[in-house]
């Protein structure tokens, strides 16, 4: 077992930001991240079997592919708050996912992965392109506490939480991954099972059909600086620190917001403090304008779109939330039309979205 500490090129507020790496007893990853040297003993862990992801396979009429890991039918399905494997290992109680009795923030190897870096050979089938589902599935917990979202962990851990995603991309890119998502999914409309505050990454060994279209639009010269810097009287939200909240006019979920800055930047590492402290910001400021709209703990599906391996030089990157909610009380469906042409019907107007959410 191994057990390094380091500490990142971030410093934030003038606070360094370390970084603690355990090999867990079951050979996953945990990363332990905070402004102050984590030294605790490690606690008693439990060695239980890790399954080594799934398999690819290419569906011939969408032209993508698909990722198939059954093993992920048996993962943790809304546990008591005493059964928590998010929370801190107690001494003498249940071990849980992170073996130490308090942390800052934590990033672990998914035990019910869908992909993994030693994937097995998929089986064969004549006539269905095949292959490997080599990559990475991260848990990202971002405090300790059972409760508690984007908004109330408060900006120092959202700070946090950006460098660990930074320092992620950095490990997964230079790994030869194609693709890294950082991504959160909230509330029980998007099928949430673990209530504890947390996010997840995934790193792709392809680029998924979705970024692979984006990047071609930026390769082909669309400019989404120019486009935010019309959409801002009409469409905005909010802006801090050079970086702009808006409904985008072509939004597929009643709304939908996107964080972006006017300057082309390809990821989050691209971002200057002021930038960084603004993206910090919009994304519980964000959270709470939902909250307060929707008048409850709004389900949403939050994604980071960087660039792709290989394709910085011209990708702009966004972070994108769609709510699961098109009124408050009123659930948006994905029904036959969305599932089956990409084609989605939206209920609210963008423009008229902005309005309601930058009154807030």
């Amino acid at each position: 077992m191994t057990d390094d500490s380091s500490t990142l090129a971030d410093r934030i507020d003038k606070k360094i930001v370390h970084r603690r790496h355990i090999i867990k007893a079951d050979g996953r990853d945990l990363l332990l991240y905070g402004y102050k040297p984590h030294k605790e003993l490690l606690l008693p862990q439990e060695a239980d079997e890790v399954a080594k992801g799934g398999e690819l396979r290419f569906h011939p009429l969408r032209r993508e592919w698909n990722v198939y890991a059954p093993h992920r039918q048996h993962r943790t399905f809304k546990p008591s708050a005493a059964n928590d494997p998010l929370a801190p290992s107690q001494p003498g109680g249940s071990a849980t996912e992170i073996p130490f009795i308090d942390f800052e923030l934590a990033v672990f190897e998914n035990k019910f992965t869908s992909l993994h870096a030693q994937a097995p050979e998929p089986m064969a089938i004549d006539g269905v392109t095949c292959g490997r589902a080599k990559g990475r599935c991260d848990v990202v917990v971002y405090t300790p506490e059972s409760s508690g979202n984007l908004n109330t962990i408060g900006q120092a851990k959202r700070r946090l939480l950006i460098a660990a995603w930074i320092d992620r991309y950095k490990t997964l890119f230079d790994a030869g991954l194609k693709f890294v998502m950082p991504f959160e999914n909230r509330g029980d409309e998007v099928g949430v099972t673990l209530p504890h505050p947390h996010g997840q990454i995934y790193a792709f060994p392809f680029v998924p059909q979705v970024q692979a279209s984006a990047a071609a639009a930026f390769n082909d010269g669309y400019n989404l600086g120019a486009d935010i810097a019309r959409f801002a009287p009409e469409y905005g939200v909010a802006e801090a620190g050079g970086i702009q909240a808006f409904c985008p006019p072509y939004a597929r979920f009643p709304f939908e917001v996107w964080l972006a800055s006017q300057a082309r930047l390809a990821g989050p590492w691209d971002m200057n403090e002021q930038q960084l402290d603004g993206f910090a910001h919009l994304l519980g400021d964000m959270t709470r304008r939902y909250d307060a709209y929707f008048g409850r703990d709004t389900a949403y599906m939050l994604s980071l779109h960087a660039a792709p391996l290989g394709e910085e030089e011209n990708f702009h990157f966004t972070a994108q939330f769609y709510p699961l909610l098109r009124a408050p009380g009123r659930v948006k469906y994905l029904a036959a039309v969305e599932q089956s042409t990409g084609a989605f019907t939206v209920d609210v107007m963008p423009e008229m979205a902005a309005k309601t959410l930058r009154a807030l």
